[in-house]
Formats: structure tokens, sequence, C-alpha cells
């Protein structure tokens, strides 16, 4: 049997003269696995990329793709990987067709493997209806998929997709995101390096966090229940056609089972244990009150408070004290 570990990086850091990139970096990837590299620009993640894709050495410690070490056997690994780069890097002059086939040149495919591999990621991709086009006339979102396509037209064990959506407008996003899930039903194991929250919480099977190194790495869903004894559990956010005067608020806290009651403009953010339990009781509490109640719904912790914990920082003041 294959070892279900597809990348694997043990102490793995590079420095530029003075400065560490990354380093202290611990990784394993598993065989079909999503994993997103997930931080803010300069943390350390395209490094990591073209670490683990043999295009840069390591300063220190080793890395190995699908068993193959990144420093002994580097040309094998880089047949073994797909990349996709924040600039698709396509001839705009070619068609598609063209393109895949001077990259499948490349890659030493004989032309019935080229002609088969070509017509199935570009019918994957919904580009086959346009394979005889100009890649110059291509959507941003459209040059992207073909520049997928090109990234698995050798068949890599691991297709690295850095900044896929960069600089991409929400349409032509969401056609790159659509994509790559249709690579995720494939079973492919697939790196994203992204600073896209939302990206990574709907395509990655776990994210790891990185600034300079690893933080932690975790499922979306294992790092949000991490989080939430810290933020004080789930709640429950009621929206208020005014802002809640003191007898409100005491309602709110009176009622069994909620543990905290914050005040925020014209909302209370309502902690409890049980949201579903304490609805009932706390809308015919707050009614009581004279609260005029536009809106409920339960507050859960978001990716987006677990990224804030993790880089210790708070949106509104930088670094964390």
């Amino acid at each position: 049997m294959p070892d279900p570990v597809m990348l694997r990086a043990v102490g793995l850091g590079r420095r530029f003269g003075s400065l560490w990139a990354i380093r202290e970096m611990d990784l394993e990837v598993h065989r079909g696995e999503v994993l997103g590299l997930l931080g803010p620009n300069g943390a350390g993640k395209t490094t990591t990329v073209r670490l683990l894709t043999a295009l840069i050495a390591p300063t220190e410690g080793s890395a190995s793709v699908d068993g193959l070490d990144v420093v002994e056997r580097p040309e094998e690994v880089r047949a073994r990987v797909g990349i996709l780069t924040e600039t698709p890097g396509l001839y705009d002059k070619l068609s598609a067709t063209a393109n895949l086939d001077f990259f499948g040149r490349l890659y030493g495919l004989d032309a019935a493997t080229r002609a088969s591999r070509i017509e199935r990621y570009l019918r994957l991709f919904s580009l086959w209806d346009r394979r005889d086009d100009i890649a110059g006339t291509f959507s941003k979102g459209m040059k992207q998929k073909l520049a997928i396509a090109r990234a698995l037209l050798h068949d890599p064990a691991v297709v690295f997709l850095d900044e896929p959506t960069a600089a991409l407008d929400p349409e032509a996003a969401y056609v790159v995101r659509e994509a790559i899930e249709a690579l995720s039903r494939s079973g492919r194991t697939i790196v994203l390096a992204t600073h896209n929250l939302d990206e990574a919480d709907r395509l990655c099977d776990r994210v790891a966090f990185v600034r300079g190194r690893l933080l932690r790495i975790d499922s979306p869903a294992g790092l949000r229940e991490s989080l939430r004894g810290a933020l004080g559990g789930h709640g429950v956010e009621v929206g208020l056609a005014g802002a809640p005067g003191p007898a409100v608020v005491a309602a709110a806290r009176g009622v069994p089972g909620v543990v905290a009651v914050e005040v925020a403009d014209h909302r209370l953010v309502v902690g409890a244990a049980d949201p579903a339990a304490v609805t009932p009781s706390l809308v015919r509490q707050l009614v009581a009150a004279g609260a005029e109640i536009v809106e409920v719904r339960e507050r859960a912790t978001t990716l987006e408070q677990v990224y804030f914990d993790v880089m210790g920082v708070r949106p509104d003041h930088g670094e964390a004290a």
C-alpha cells in the first residue's frame, strides 16, 4: 500500500540572506486532501510552495513529495507536481488546445496522451466548446481554468495553487473555485496558498496558519471549536429597533442558560452553550421587557475570529499586546 502521506516536511526552513522566510515547518498532507496555507502577505506561503515543489532548496530541514526527497531527487519531484502561480502565464496568441499541446510536449507526453488529456481537462473545466478560440479572448476566470488544466496535464500527484483567485472579480473567482471543487471531488491532493478566509473555509479539509512558521493546523470546524470557549461559546445575536435599555439587558441576563450579555449598537450578543434551547425564552423575556426585535440569529465562531486569534492581531488595533 502506498504511504498515505503525500507531502511531508520536517524542520523545513528557508533563509534569504539574514531573513528567514519560513522555518521549523513540520507538516504532513495526506493523499486526496485539500490543505490551505493561510496567512498574510509575506507570511512565507509562496516560499513554502516553492520548497515543496523543489523550485528552491531548503536552508534547513527536509521535505518529500510522494516519498521523493526534494533535494536528492528534485527532477522527479517536479515531474510529480503541478503548479498554478498567481498569474496564468499562457500564450495569448495560441488557442486553448495549442497552449495545452505546447506544454504537453514540454512534459514529454506523446501525441495520443496529449490529445486525450487535453480533451479530458477542457471538458472538466467546461472549456471544450472554446478549445479552438484564442486564449487572449478568454475572461480572467477562463484563463485561470485553462492554467489549472495546464498544471494537471502531466497527471501530477499534487497540485499547488498559489493565490488562484487573487485580483479576480467575483464572477471569475467563483468560476475558479468551482474548478478547484471539481478537482477535490476527483480525489486530487491540493495545496492551496491563500489569504482568502472564505475560500479556505469552503474548499479545504484542513487549514495551516503560517506566519514565518507553522502556527496551527486543523480542520476549519476544529479550529472554530478550539476557539469557541475563548470567545464565550456559541450564542445568539438579537437585532433591535433601538439601543437596548437597562431593563432589556437585565431581562436577557435573567434567562436560564445565558452566560453573558454584551451590547453592540442596536444588538444584544447573548452567550449561551445551547442557543437553540435558550432562544425561545430569550425572545419572550425581551418582548416582555419592551424590546422591539427585528432579527434573531445564532452566533457561531468564524474562521475570521480564529485567524485574528492565531495571528495575534486585532483588526482595529493591529498587533495584539
